[in-house]
């Protein structure tokens, strides 16, 4: 009752209101809703204002939804008038009541009768439902969803994609949410659903959210001559997918039903000269022109059945066919691109109708593979496509001529080398390689053939003229390859190059015949076999090189071989002999072995082999010792037997054995030979009744230092330290002779040895040991000065006998002090790098018969001194 008070009430007051104002109400409204649009249409009749205030409410909350003053004027043909409005919330949600009044400035109407749309929330609708289903909106649009719960049931919530949002209820079975700013869907859509109390999916919706299609870049052509083919860029993702929500493309107005996902093109049989696409989906259009002459726009097809009729060794031939006739009238640009192993490369060629080239160019024995493409030689517009490739396989032929080279280890004995082949030079399978050496002065030959795998001979020429010519040709299924000829060359002594820190520089004198340039070649001169031989090439232009390598070591000799390359042959130039960096001799001087007649006694021995070198080797000192002093002997002669390889240092004189009945001798081979250092020195022996454990003599020159060791002949060696010990010496004695030889290390070396006052070397040209004008590595280290205590200051070698060479020195000086007596040394300092020394026990001359009856070797008789036996 109070409420129907409450209407009556309010309808009088209107009645009033109206009567007062004058104006008319609006009649016979009527509400037209677009469920699609979510657009609500009102129209009306009468009310002859042109300012309406409208107000929509929800019909179920009385909620007002809008309320709003509009200009609305009459349509003069029907006499009504009409206002339209969209929904942000879809028109299926809930029901909505609307009214219309006219307005005066302050006047207004009544309200015109109330016109109810009803919503699908009405109870006798009791399915739960979810609004708007399956619509498509632009990227960056809001939107909301309402969902209507079943009867009987309770909302729960709402969820975009897995995201639950905060819910408004707009009615007693229906709630909405509103999201903003949507993203791109996935290809399915984003799914929004509604659940009840008991978290069970009641309803749900579905909505396509992308963007509007946005083409770009039509390009139109043609490939026969006559219809036009064109293609453009699809541009950006519209994240629209399924029949109708996809783009739809249309070119001149003739539908594009094959342009889709990546494939953008569209043809038509006749060129237009102007184009015009049109791009279309649900959310817009775009569209693109393009216009041209048929001429500017020619792109050939591929061609097709590729073949090479003729396939030789160095060139082939390839053609193919095109797939319409029109292009035998068309001027051609093509490419044609062949891939080997080796490399891949294009070649250029023109013409009319082209359809077949020549390759030229090619190896012997190689699979290619050919593909070819081409353009409109006259306005070029672009590239057409690649043919499908051709493959083939060149002929061999025969192989290229041998890269070889000779090195003799000696002026007989040397090693015929040549390098392997590659696939490149080869031109087919090598199937064996084959040797000449021929001698013009014998008129002679011998053949020699070696299968694939072998790279090298071995030759003698002892018994040959003195010019042999070897040849070396290889062969492969197609033939023998061009003869590669090389001679014998002479011998020439070496001379000594320095390494200078990153190789060795070698220089020469321009060789008039050198006219394929120079060969430079090197390898370990103490090599006998199977040895390494590197060579480099240097033109005939330069006369130097610096040769450099990874497998250069210190201590070993290098031999380097400088050849005038002509096209006859090679000829020998110069020869060069150089260490990286020189070092101390690793072994003794072997097989050193006296022959005593009287006072006269000869010491002969071999040279060290060259590997145990590791330096040149420019003299050797010679000592004679029976103490810890140094003495002098005079006048030695040294001398080298040619072609023996053994070296004899001749002396001849009283030996001063002094109270010790027996002399060691010792041999120092040393590196860097001086003339101030041809001395035979005796050094007398220390007390033999010492027990052995004495202190050690520092006054002992420690490049001297050693251990005596006397060997009996079947019995047991004794071992009697002499000064101080040390791992780093060695000694070793063996029997020469009824003669004890002993080997000594040395410890420490000097720089020089000082012969005593009264000795004054005599220097023979025949028979000195050295060379000019060679120089060797230097460090940096100098001999203390000479003590001014002696007449040491008036000895010096020879002026100029060894070209200034100065060794290198690593030194400390040890300084012994002179015997008066003997002679001994003020200053012994001995040159770097020194050998060990190789000592010999030398016995006094005995000139009576009972010696010669009863004669004993040299341990016996050093073992009877030091017992006191006769």
């Amino acid at each position: 009752m109070p409420s129907l008070f409450f209407c009556i009430l309010l309808l009088g007051l209107r009645v009033t209101e109206s009567q007062a104002s004058g104006l008319a109400p609006p009649q016979q409204v009527r509400l037209d809703a677009d469920k699609e649009t979510q657009k609500l249409s009102v129209t009306w009749e009468e009310g002859h204002a042109s300012t309406f205030d409208v107000e929509i409410l929800r019909t179920e909350l009385m909620e007002i939804v809008l309320n709003e003053t509009v200009g609305v004027t009459e349509d003069q043909s029907t006499g009504k008038h009409q206002w339209n409005w969209t929904s942000p919330v879809p028109l299926e949600c809930t029901s909505l009541s609307v009214k219309v009044r006219s307005r005066d400035g302050q006047d207004v109407s009544e309200w015109s009768s109330q016109q109810i749309l009803p919503g699908f929330d009405l109870p006798d609708n009791t399915d739960s439902q979810m609004y708007p289903e399956g619509k498509t909106v632009p990227v960056g649009s809001n939107m909301t969803f309402c969902c209507i719960v079943e009867e009987g049931q309770q909302f729960g919530s709402l969820c975009y994609k897995d995201t639950c949002v905060k819910e408004n209820m707009l009615s007693r079975r229906t709630y909405a949410i509103t999201m903003t700013n949507q993203g791109p869907s996935n290809p399915s859509g984003t799914n929004v659903v509604c659940s009840s109390e008991k978290k069970m999916i009641i309803t749900g919706a579905v909505v396509f959210v992308g963007y509007p299609p946005l083409p770009s870049d039509l390009v139109c052509e043609t490939h026969d001559l006559i219809s036009v083919d064109c293609q453009w860029s699809k541009g950006r993702d519209t994240y629209l997918f399924g029949k109708t929500r996809q783009t739809y493309y249309t070119l001149n107005g003739r539908n594009c039903p094959n342009a889709r996902n990546n494939n953008m093109r569209c043809g038509l049989e006749q060129w237009d000269g102007n184009w015009t696409l049109v791009a279309r989906n649900l959310l817009g259009e775009f569209r693109l022109t393009d216009a041209a002459e048929l001429g500017h726009r020619v792109r050939p097809v591929a061609p097709v059945n590729l073949t090479s009729p003729e396939v030789y060794s160095w060139n082939a031939s390839v053609g193919w066919l095109w797939k319409y006739n029109g292009y035998e009238r068309l001027s051609l640009i093509c490419q044609v691109q062949r891939t080997s192993h080796l490399n891949s490369s294009t070649q250029t060629y023109t013409g009319y109708g082209l359809n077949t080239v020549v390759l030229k160019d090619l190896q012997p024995d190689e699979k290619y593979s050919v593909k070819v493409r081409c353009g409109s030689q006259k306005n070029f517009w672009k590239w057409g496509e690649w043919s499908l490739p051709l493959s083939f396989h060149t002929k061999m032929d025969r192989p290229v001529a041998p890269d070889i080279w000779l090195w003799m280890d000696s002026d007989n004995l040397g090693r015929v080398l040549w390098k392997p082949l590659t696939k490149s030079e080869s031109h087919g399978q090598i199937s064996g390689y084959e040797v000449i050496l021929w001698s013009p002065e014998e008129n002679s030959q011998q053949i020699l053939p070696f299968p694939q795998s072998v790279y090298s001979l071995p030759i003698n020429v002892t018994d040959r003229g003195s010019k042999v010519t070897v040849t070396v040709t290889a062969q492969n299924p197609a033939g023998v390859s061009p003869p590669a000829n090389i001679v014998i060359p002479r011998h020439l002594p070496g001379k000594n190059v320095t390494f200078n820190g990153s190789g060795f520089p070698l220089s020469w004198v321009a060789h008039a015949n050198a006219s394929c340039g120079y060969v430079v070649d090197w390898y370990n001169t103490s090599c006998t076999q199977d040895c390494n031989v590197e060579w480099t090439r240097v033109a005939a232009d330069n006369t130097n090189t610096m040769v450099q390598s990874g497998n250069f070591f210190a201590g070993v000799r290098y031999t380097f071989s400088l050849y005038a390359c002509s096209s006859e042959s090679n000829v020998l130039l110069e020869r060069w002999h150089g260490y990286m960096q020189e070092l101390v001799p690793s072994r003794t001087v072997p097989r050193l072995s006296p022959n005593q007649e009287g006072s006269d006694v000869q010491l002969t021995w071999d040279q060290i082999p060259l590997e145990h070198q590791r330096g040149f080797i420019l003299g050797y000192t010679v000592y004679l010792t029976n103490a810890s002093h140094l003495t002098l002997l005079g006048n030695p002669s040294p001398l080298t037997l040619p072609g023996t390889g053994l070296m004899c240092v001749c002396f001849q004189g009283t030996l001063d054995v002094k109270p010790s009945p027996h002399s060691m001798v010792h041999i120092v081979e040393d590196s860097v030979w001086d003339s101030s250092k041809e001395a035979l020195v005796t050094v007398p022996e220390e007390d033999e009744e010492g027990t052995g454990d004495e202190a050690a003599d520092t006054d002992e020159p420690a490049s001297l230092r050693y251990y005596n060791q006397v060997v009996e002949e079947g019995s047991s060696s004794q071992r009697r330290p002499h000064a101080s010990d040390s791992s780093a010496s060695s000694t070793g004695s063996m029997d020469s002779g009824h003669t004890d030889v002993t080997y000594t290390g040395i410890q420490t070396s000097a720089c020089s040895l000082d012969p005593m006052t009264h000795f004054q070397p005599q220097p023979d040209a025949s028979q000195c040991v050295g060379g000019g004008g060679y120089r060797p590595q230097m460090q940096s280290a100098s001999c203390p000065e000479e003590p001014q205590t002696g007449p040491e200051e008036h000895l010096q070698p020879p002026e100029g006998s060894f070209g200034g060479y100065q060794p290198q020195c690593s030194w400390k000086q040890d300084s012994p002090e002179a015997d008066g007596d003997g002679g001994g040394l003020d200053q012994a300092c001995l040159g770097s790098p020194t050998s060990v020394t190789s000592s010999q026990f030398l016995l006094p001359y005995d000139t009576s018969e009972e010696g010669k009856e009863h004669p004993s070797s040299a341990s016996t008789w050093f073992h009877n001194l030091l017992t006191g036996k006769p």
